[in-house]
């Protein structure tokens, strides 16, 4: 099932806060994603709903299991995306802005063939050193 890309959005950015170990509160969120907090509000009592993530009684937000998966998927194709128009010589800030966007809208057929060319690439470069 697809999921609008704010959502997507939203449980990106609970990933990458969640790594630095600290907990994630609502008001984190909205600083990281440049939103109000009664946006963010609305958006995690409808990630909750959808069982996205878990919000405890202190306020702090988790993923679960499958919110977890989404945000893991759009983080890897971020990086991928980015690094990608990086090399090919697009300027970082417009690399990370496009691959925001073709995060949410390439096909993973499309996705999978570029990781597949970015990985066969990489092991002949590396074969070449070797």
């Amino acid at each position: 099932m697809k999921i609008q890309e704010s959502a997507e959005n939203y449980l990106e950015a609970i990933l990458m806060l969640g790594r630095s170990g600290a907990p994630v509160r609502s008001v984190d969120i909205a600083e990281e994603l440049g939103f109000s907090r009664p946006s963010v509000s609305v958006a995690m009592k409808n990630l909750r709903a959808a069982g996205h993530v878990e919000i405890d009684a202190e306020g702090y937000v988790t993923l679960t299991e499958r919110g977890c998966e989404i945000a893991q998927t759009m983080y890897e194709r971020h990086v991928l995306i980015s690094d990608w128009l990086i090399f090919l010589g697009v300027e970082r800030g417009a690399a990370v802005r496009d691959a925001c966007r073709l995060e949410h809208y390439m096909s993973e057929e499309s996705f999978l063939a570029i990781k597949r060319h970015i990985e066969n690439w990489k092991s002949e470069i590396y074969q070449q050193r070797s």
